[in-house]
This record gives C-alpha cells, structure tokens and sequence, in this order.
C-alpha cells in the first residue's frame, strides 16, 4: 500500500480532509481519480459525513461510527465497510472480504466503475446503521424485577 510521507507542512494538527487530499495528490494515477471519486459519492450519500485519517494514514468516513475507509494498492482502491456483512447488497458491490463475520469490501480495479447510485445506497444503509446502534447504546437499561 503506497502511504504519503508527511510532508514539511502537514502535522499532527494538519486536517484529516487536507491528508486525504494529499493522499489522493500522491497518489497521481487512476487510483487518486477512483479515490476521489469514491469521496465525492459517500459526501453525497451523507453530506455530515466526518473525514478521519487513522491508523497510520488511512482515510476513513464516519457518521454516528465509521462507514468505510478508503486504502490504495498497486492494483486496486479497497473501500472497506466495518459493519457490511450486516448491510444489504442487492446489486453485489461488494466483491471481497466476504467470508468475514463483520466486514465487507468493494475493491477497484483501474478501468471498473462502481455503480454510483448502489454505493451511495450502501453508505446511507451504512449510516443508518450507525445511528441505530447509537440510539440502542443511548437507552437506559431497564433494571429487572
């Protein structure tokens, strides 16, 4: 996986927005393209969605928890949903990670396109799924008789 050094004027403090559009800059080929694209579609999905760089410079998108990252490799953009084995997939977007117990993944080969309007259907699935488990973490427990 190719990760971007950091550079002289990007720190700790440096946005996580501004480190993925250094990502996608570095990156300088069909994957920044696909990367970026990929980002315009989830802020579409969710236009509160929150940018994040974890684990050493990984993008990731969170909404009421986190909805996907985003890692580039030679050959291939993963976006990687924590909870997707619990989402629904109807047009089978995802295409790896399958035989994991929570996560799924949709990787991108250079020249594939992913069908725009199935993706943001899964972020929104993704986010809805956030904000339930919230809302059950958020209820006070009832104290047995």
């Amino acid at each position: 996986m190719k990760k971007s050094t950091t550079s002289a004027t990007e720190t700790a403090d440096t946005p996580a927005s501004e480190r993925i559009d250094a990502r996608i800059a570095d990156l300088g080929d069909w994957r920044g393209e696909t990367l970026s694209a990929m980002r315009t579609l989830i802020k579409e999905a969710e236009p509160n969605v929150v940018e994040e760089w974890k684990w050493m410079g990984t993008p990731v998108w969170s909404s009421s928890g986190i909805i996907c990252t985003g890692e580039s490799y030679k050959s291939v953009v993963k976006l990687t949903f924590l909870k997707g084995a619990s989402l629904q997939d109807p047009t089978k977007l995802f295409n790896s990670s399958l035989d994991g117990n929570a996560r799924r993944a949709i990787d991108i080969h250079e020249g594939e396109h992913v069908d725009a309007e199935a993706f943001k259907a899964l972020v929104r699935e993704a986010v809805a799924l956030n904000e339930s488990n919230a809302k059950a973490k958020a209820k006070p427990k009832r104290a047995k008789p």
